[in-house]
This record gives C-alpha cells, structure tokens and sequence, in this order.
C-alpha cells in the first residue's frame, strides 16, 4: 500500500498517510486519458451559432400582393429571404457537441492521473489547510513556502477565509474532491490534499 508524508502548514513532517492502492497506484491508462478528457472538452463547447429561417423570423405572413394581375412575380410573404429581415438561407444552426464515457471509465482514468501524480511526486498531503484572517499575502507565503506553482488544491471543507485568500493567487485552484475532473489534473502541476479530503478522494473515484 503506498504512503505519503503528511505536512503542516509551517512544512513540518506530522507523519505519514496511507493511500489506496487502486487510487494512487492504478495502471496508467493513457488512452483512456485521453478518451475522457476529449468528452470534458467537447461538452464545454455551447454550439451557440444560429441563424433565423424564414418561419422564425418576425413579419407577417401575408402575400405582399395578389398572386395575379400585378405583373411581378408571385411572392409568398414578406419572411421570405429575398426581402429586407426575411429569413436566412441555408444559415449556421446550432450543434450539439456532447459525447459521453461511462462512470467506470471516467473514475479509472482520474485514478490514472492520481498514479501519475503521485509516481512524479508531485502530490502534496497537508494535516489541515486555514488561515486566522483572509489574507491573500499569507497564501502567496504558504504557496512559496512549499514551493508549489500552477497548484490544483483538493480541500474537505473549504472556510470562507481560504477561499478569499486564494482567489486572487494566479494558476491556482480550490475544490472539493467530489469535483476532481481530468482536464483540472492535467493543467495544474501539482495536486494539494487536505488529510480530510484524501478518504473522500478515495472514496469517489475507487472501483
């Protein structure tokens, strides 16, 4: 069973922190990796271009004239795309992009990402992560104290006072554990862990 040193915040060892196997020490599935984080991309994308065709478009749907007699040409209505706010022509609709992958698949992928971490040592486990007051240059020094940049931080119960003093610190990002995603792994270079949220990790994406 593997294990990780578990800090304070002053970066003194505390003791040591069992994890789970299939967790932190899974196969590493690559293409299934991959496989998720396509689906979470694709489902970010709205679609949003659209274009009216003619029986959406507002105007009357009265013929401009009478069908005979007038020497013109027979017109329908005035929503027809030859005239000024009609409606378009063969225009932009919008496209649904979502792709799915199965709570299985997605749990074995994060819990690949979760070995990556942890093999590359770049997992963090703290006794407990607060602060007195809302200060964000006591995040920044907490942050330089323990050398991280670029930090994913999974908390069990985030206060009010962490959340305000890290919200203005640049390429940092606080969760909860049931919110760990693939693509939030990938873009942060390390992962931080509160005690408390390591069982809740475990529990959420162990098979």
């Amino acid at each position: 069973m593997p294990t990780i040193a578990m800090y304070n915040m002053q970066k003194e060892k505390v003791g040591e922190i069992s994890l789970a196997e299939s967790v932190f020490a899974a196969e590493i599935k690559e293409s299934l990796i991959h496989q998720v984080l396509k689906v979470q991309l694709a489902n970010r994308r709205a679609g949003t271009s659209d274009s009216k065709g003619r029986s959406e478009v507002a105007g009357s749907g009265k013929k401009p004239f009478k069908q005979k007699g007038t020497g013109n040409a027979r017109q329908g209505c005035k929503r027809a795309p030859q005239y000024r706010g009609g409606g378009v022509v063969f225009g932009p609709q919008p496209k649904v992009y979502n792709l799915s992958v199965n709570k299985k698949a997605r749990k074995r992928a994060i819990s690949s990402l979760l070995s990556l971490q942890y093999k590359q040592e770049k997992i963090t486990v703290l006794d407990a992560l607060d602060f007195e007051k809302i200060s964000t240059k006591d995040f920044a020094s907490f942050m330089k104290k323990f050398d991280l940049e670029r930090s994913l931080i999974v908390t069990d119960s985030a206060s009010n006072n962490l959340y305000l003093s890290s919200r203005n610190v640049p390429y940092v990002k606080l969760i909860k554990p049931d919110s760990l995603n693939v693509f939030d792994i990938l873009k942060y270079k390390h992962l931080v862990l509160t005690k408390g949220a390591v069982p809740l990790v475990e529990g959420a994406f162990q098979l």
